[in-house]
């Protein structure tokens, strides 16, 4: 049966936004290619993390006449990146019920024609997948190819070294993936910014957990749908214009600005809850020796303008080596009450 004959796919668009309303404008605009295509049927929500520009925004979808298809949800606080997307996906559930597919995109993202359909007809041809994600372009049009994996001992110690040779011989183990711009790949995580996500999954191991504020959620819920045997694939056909920095100040330079203290709470929980509470203070271990190694070695080489400022001490600050900070609060994740299927079997794998 063609998609036109069983009707539209129903695709729920989540955008969190905090005070960048002129840049949810523009996401929200990027979307007009994907609602003109009759095989989807295109709705939005733009959750306000009580940033105060909800009277804005829902001033401009009134005015550009996008009402019918784009509404705005006040959130109590500013939760976070998971808190206002689970807000936006309770919402739409209390609505309607489950749409075909929820989409996940940053305000500071602007979808290609194409984007969103190409990864509606991947996942429907392959239902053993639950996350599918694109490829993302810089502001200037430049390709910025890459997915992830999954954090680990060994990244660690490559990111606090930071030695050449070193990732000539662990490539492997490196964060950052860099992928082939033609083909669909299976991979650990794909980027929060701009990403489809099949309501079965939601169903069976609830949403984004809401205890990170910002960072590593994604790779957090990526990890437990991997768990669930639900595949993430790269499917560099959906393009997705990233201004990356639009919102966070931490992505505005890289490597020079100090972290934020949320950035390495973020890491401790995902670390801890992956790896378990002994294995995290052994990464935490490593991570801080090379840590330590690396700017003695970025020093002596006059390469000190490479160091994230103070983020040996911050990690120090930080680390679940301390008592203090091994209380962590059990995962909070909307789940939605319908009755979930059981989790995929075989097909398309997970990438390691």
């Amino acid at each position: 049966m063609s998609p036109l004959a069983r009707g539209p796919t129903d695709v729920v668009v989540i955008i969190v936004n905090y005070r960048s309303a002129d840049l949810t404008i523009q996401s929200l605009a990027s979307l007009q290619s994907e609602r003109a295509d009759p095989a989807l049927s295109i709705r939005a929500i733009v959750v306000d993390n009580a940033s105060g520009d909800g009277a804005a925004l829902e001033r401009a979808i009134g005015e550009r006449g996008w009402g019918t298809w784009a509404e705005v949800l006040i959130a109590p606080r500013n939760g976070g990146f998971a808190y206002g997307n689970n807000r936006g996906i309770e919402h739409a559930y209390a609505l309607r019920g489950a749409p075909a597919y929820f989409y996940l995109l940053n305000p500071d993202a602007q979808i290609r024609p194409g984007a969103i359909s190409t990864l509606v007809q991947f996942l429907d041809a392959h239902p053993e997948v639950g996350i599918a994600g694109g490829r993302f372009e810089n502001a200037d049009g430049s390709d910025w190819p890459f997915a992830f994996r999954f954090p680990t001992l060994q990244s660690e110690l490559l990111q606090g070294l930071q030695v050449t040779a070193l990732y000539r011989l662990m490539r492997r183990w490196e964060v950052p993936r860099r992928m082939d711009p033609a083909r669909a790949q299976a991979v650990d995580w794909v980027s929060g910014a701009a990403m489809l996500i099949r309501p079965a999954l939601l169903e069976t191991i609830g949403a984004l957990d809401e205890q990170y504020f910002l960072y590593f959620e994604e790779t957090d819920f990526c990890r437990r749908a991997w768990q669930a045997g639900f595949a993430t694939w790269y499917v560099p056909a959906s393009r997705v214009m990233h201004i990356g920095g639009g919102v966070t100040a931490v992505e505005r330079v890289p490597a020079l600005k100090r972290l934020p203290a949320y950035w390495f709470e973020s890491r401790r929980r995902y670390f801890a809850l992956s790896f378990g509470p002994g294995r995290a203070m052994l990464i935490d271990a490593i991570a801080l020796a090379c840590s330590g190694v690396g700017v003695l070695q970025r020093a002596l080489r006059r390469r000190s303008h490479r160091n994230v400022p103070h983020f040996t001490r911050d990690l120090a600050r930080s680390s679940i080596l301390w008592r203090r900070n091994r209380r962590l609060p059990a995962p909070q994740c909307f789940a939605p009450t319908l009755a979930p299927p059981g989790p995929p079997r075989g097909g398309i794998a997970a990438s390691g």
